[in-house]
C-alpha cells in the first residue's frame, strides 16, 4: 500500500530542487536508452528518496518492471478498446477475461489493463495464445505477461509472443509448462 504525503509549498520547493539537483547530470544519451527510467530511478534512490525503507528500491525496481510489461509491443488496452477491437462488448469482454480467454493485468487507480500484444495485426487473437494463456493458468496475471515478453532458454532466448507471430504454438506450450520450475526461464 502506497503511503499518501501532503507536502507544504515549502518542502515541495525543496523536493523539486533536490530532484533537479540529483537529475542535472543525466545524459540524453541515458535518457534515450530503453531503460531511461530506471536510470532516474536510480539517481533519485540515490539523492532523493528516503533510505530508511531497505526495500524501496525493490519496490522502485517493481513499478519500472510494471510500466515495461504495459508498454511492451503496443503497449496496453482498456476494456473498451478491447471491446472495440474484438465488436463485443465490454461485459462479453470481462467474461473471456475471467474465462482464461483474455489477459489484463491490474493496476491501482487505472483498473485492468489488456496487454495489446495478445492480439494480431488484425485484431484477432494471436494464433495459440488462449492455449498457452491456459498452460500458464496457474500463475497470476502478471507472471503470465512477463512470460510472453521475456527471452526463454528453452526457446533459444527468444520471447514466446515472437514464437507465437512465427506461428510456432507447441514450443512455447512446453516452455510454459514448465515456467516457474527451477532451472527454467
Amino acid at each position: 500500500m502506497a503511503a499518501h504525503v501532503t507536502l507544504k509549498s515549502e518542502a515541495q520547493g525543496d523536493l523539486v530542487r533536490a530532484v533537479v539537483e540529483a537529475t542535472a547530470d543525466i545524459t540524453a544519451q541515458e535518457l534515450k536508452s530503453s531503460d531511461w527510467l530506471g536510470v532516474l530511478l536510480e539517481r533519485l534512490a540515490d539523492k532523493v528518496l528516503p533510505t530508511s525503507d531497505p526495500l524501496l528500491m525493490a519496490r522502485l525496481r517493481g513499478v519500472v518492471a510494471r510500466r515495461e510489461l504495459l508498454s511492451a509491443d503496443g503497449g496496453a488496452l482498456s476494456g473498451s478498446d478491447v471491446a472495440k477491437l474484438l465488436d463485443i462488448s465490454r461485459q462479453a469482454v470481462d467474461k473471456r477475461r475471467k474465462a482464461g480467454l483474455l489477459l489484463a493485468v491490474e493496476l491501482p487507480k487505472r483498473g485492468l489493463l489488456y496487454p495489446a500484444w495478445q492480439f494480431s495485426e488484425t485484431g484477432a487473437m494471436l494464433s495459440g495464445f488462449v492455449d498457452v494463456l491456459e498452460a500458464l493458468s496457474e500463475h497470476d496475471p502478471w507472471a503470465q505477461a512477463r512470460f510472453f515478453v521475456t527471452s526463454n532458454d528453452r526457446l533459444n532466448e527468444k520471447r514466446p509472443l515472437d514464437i507465437l507471430r512465427e506461428g510456432e504454438v507447441a514450443p512455447v506450450l512446453a516452455a510454459a509448462s514448465s515456467y516457474g520450475e527451477h532451472g527454467a526461464a
